[in-house]
């Protein structure tokens, strides 16, 4: 008899594990009811902070303040003697980049969108041309897209460049006196994210290049004689030929820097790794220097300042597409 109540006791103890487990239960659904929907919320907003960049190391970066790094000519603008950087030049980060509203209507008769132009007065027989752009895309067959140029008409021997960054199949994407080098077959520039494009033409053999993220992206040799003029402006973000039409481009343009001379392929890799925040090297042939960070000066030393066209404006949330070298 004794032992038959020590096993319904003990069966009746069993059970109050049960309880308690399914308690505990219970109780945790009636938490997630409760608090679910917020706890979802909290998860929807943390994930869209992420998308626009809020938790990216970058953000938190040192960034340059317009500038805080420039090129410092003591004999004045023009000369090459005795020049030198000044200022914060390691590289960081701008504060703001130039981001330029596009036009993706296929007419040449649009109402003008923005661009900046910059004064030149020199005149030489090669150069190289960089800049870091970012390009929100979609391609328009029409359109293409130019990122800097000084070309004062369109076609023919015209004594000027173009360097272009996307388009269709009947755009170049460098122009130099009315040459094309044109697009390697099936290749563009990667929309999206941000990159480093470059560049240059030798007047005394005419070969011409084009360079990706430090990397040869398209080459040939063009039949071009005449010295490049910077008497006309230069033209950011649209082309000389029709400033404000429709190859206006869509996207943002940072650290534009224009030199008298080709840089051998290794300074272009070099740039590249100094990376969106990069100061010019080669001064003795920097012609001019537009960090677009803040505003369109020229910080050359060679007074190249930029007047800034209709609905161009200088963002400083620009971290997403771009990594670091």
């Amino acid at each position: 008899m004794k032992t038959f109540r020590k096993k319904l006791l003990g069966k009746a103890s069993a059970k109050k594990p049960l309880r308690k487990a399914s308690s505990k239960a219970q109780s945790a659904m009636e938490y997630l009811m409760t608090y679910g929907w917020a706890i979802l919320i909290i998860a929807v907003v943390l994930a869209a902070l992420f998308q626009l960049g809020v938790f990216n190391p970058i953000t938190f970066a040192p960034k340059a303040p317009p500038g805080s790094c420039q090129v410092f000519r003591p004999n004045g603008p023009g000369t090459t003697s005795f020049i030198n950087l000044e200022g914060v030049c390691s590289g960081e980060l701008p504060q703001y980049v130039t981001t330029f509203p596009g036009n993706l209507n296929c007419s040449q008769n649009t109402p003008a969108t923005g661009w900046i132009t910059a004064s030149g007065s020199t005149a030489y027989s090669s150069f190289t041309t960089t800049a870091w752009i970012y390009y929100r895309g979609p391609t328009p067959s029409c359109h293409c897209q130019t990122i800097i140029g000084d070309w004062p008409c369109w076609g023919g021997t015209c004594p000027g460049f173009t360097l272009e960054g996307y388009g269709g199949s009947w755009c170049g994407l460098l122009y130099v006196g009315g040459n094309i080098i044109g697009w390697p077959s099936g290749n563009q520039f990667p929309p999206g994210q941000w990159e480093m494009v470059a560049a240059e033409y030798n007047g005394s053999t005419g070969y011409a290049a084009v360079y990706l993220n430090g990397q040869l992206f398209a080459s040939g040799t063009l039949a071009v004689s005449i010295p490049l003029s910077t008497t006309t402006p230069y033209y950011i973000g649209d082309p000389a030929w029709q400033p404000g039409g429709y190859d206006s481009f869509n996207g943002s343009i940072v650290n534009v820097q224009l030199y008298n001379t080709t840089l051998s392929a290794n300074e272009i890799q070099a740039l590249y790794l100094e990376g969106i925040g990069g100061a010019p090297i080669n001064l003795q042939h920097l012609v001019a220097w537009w960090p677009l960070n803040g505003n369109a000066n020229d910080y050359s030393g060679n007074a190249y300042n930029g007047q800034i066209h209709y609905n161009v404006r200088f963002v400083s949330n620009w971290y997403n597409g771009y990594t670091p070298p």
